[in-house]
């Protein structure tokens, strides 16, 4: 089976390596001039580790990866869990985007990762799927995966009008800086004042990536870090959190990223005969979850083992679809649970019913193809 990756992210990288590895002829399309990420760090939960250790690069990443251990503070520094939670609920890896990518793209073969070709349509046929380029050229495979993100150029021929939409009132702010001067636990998510989420947390390389993310964002002026400093009086009432304003304070404004968080909604179908959507592409989510790579990571599986166990294309993609679309659905339901806690005890018991649900139930659905 040849296949063509339009996008050469997170998801695009590891589909090739999963596919590439059962014995599909795959190449990357990337319109980026090099491999790189957007964000600066990532965390990725036991079942995307146990995708990757089945696809041959779990060791790899782990040996780049720094283990965390999420507790949840209020604006006062009191920490918190749902007392019914475990740590197993809780820990997760995290990596640096631009290292993981790099060794990602190592892995797929790079000599297979086409940049500065960007993938804008396609026409299917009985046969074949021709994948169209934006410099005119085109070329046929079996198969078209979309994972090209939230603005998928394969999602807008394949579901028109079913563009990404702003996560209205949702910002945030982020960057990787050098460590120095925060708790040795080096960890922390602070559920603060005013709808204001932010926090801290070291990561491979001796790096902390930081965080604000404001929700019901109303207008601001100022610069990307006065934006951050100003949100980050929600998250420190007494001084507690001061170890967060002063890695804002010491970042580079150039360092720093903010974007108005983008989604794509539920969507009426997934696949085509000949052309799947996954990760971003499909289910772009609200980042507050830290949970949408890591989701996009079983969706590689979930395909690769359809398209191992159904020797017909089409039903393939079709089982593949069947079992993605209602596991979104309560992916989104728990996501709108976590989004709206008032305080800090509310978000730790809506954030372990989700974790609990993805780490077991979620994850067993998506072996069960």
């Amino acid at each position: 089976m040849r296949v063509i990756v339009a996008g050469g992210g997170l998801v695009g990288l590891t589909t090739a390596i999963a596919l590439r590895r059962a014995g599909a002829d795959v190449v990357v399309c990337e319109q980026a001039p090099e491999v790189r990420a957007a964000g600066a760090s990532i965390g990725l939960w036991s079942n995307a580790l146990a995708v990757f250790d089945e696809i041959g690069v779990g060791e790899r990443l782990r040996a780049i990866g720094a283990p965390i251990e999420l507790w949840f503070y209020d604006a006062a520094g009191r920490r918190t869990r749902a007392p019914e939670a475990s740590a197993a609920d809780h820990g997760f890896l995290i990596l640096p985007r631009p290292r993981l990518n790099e060794l990602l793209a190592d892995a797929a073969a790079r000599d297979e990762i086409r940049l500065r070709t960007r993938v804008v349509g396609y026409e299917e046929g009985a046969s074949a799927v021709s994948v169209r380029f934006a410099d005119g050229s085109h070329e046929e495979a079996d198969l078209l995966v979309g994972a090209d993100g939230v603005h998928s150029a394969v999602r807008e021929q394949l579901l028109p009008g079913m563009p990404a939409q702003e996560h209205v009132g949702h910002h945030a702010w982020r960057a990787m800086v050098p460590s120095g001067g925060e708790p040795p636990d080096g960890h922390i998510l602070t559920v603060g004042h005013h709808r204001t989420r932010g926090g801290y947390a070291r990561t491979y390389g001796d790096q902390v990536m930081w965080m604000v993310n404001q929700f019901d964002c109303h207008p601001s002026s100022g610069t990307k870090r006065e934006q951050a400093l100003a949100l980050g009086r929600n998250l420190n009432d007494g001084g507690w959190n001061d170890p967060l304003i002063r890695l804002i304070e010491a970042t580079p404004e150039h360092l720093i990223l903010h974007n108005q968080i983008m989604i794509v909604p539920p969507l009426p179908r997934w696949v085509s005969a000949r052309v799947a959507l996954i990760g971003d592409a499909a289910h772009g989510l609200s980042p507050h979850i830290a949970a949408g790579g890591t989701l996009g990571i079983e969706d590689v599986a979930v395909l690769t083992r359809c398209l191992a166990s159904r020797p017909d294309l089409a039903a393939a993609l079709a089982a593949y679809e069947a079992n993605r679309r209602p596991h979104y659905a309560t992916v989104r339901e728990l996501s709108r649970a976590v989004e709206g806690s008032s305080d800090a005890a509310e978000y730790a018991r809506h954030y372990a019913a989700f974790s609990r649900w993805m780490l077991n139930e979620g994850h067993a659905a998506s072996l069960s193809v």
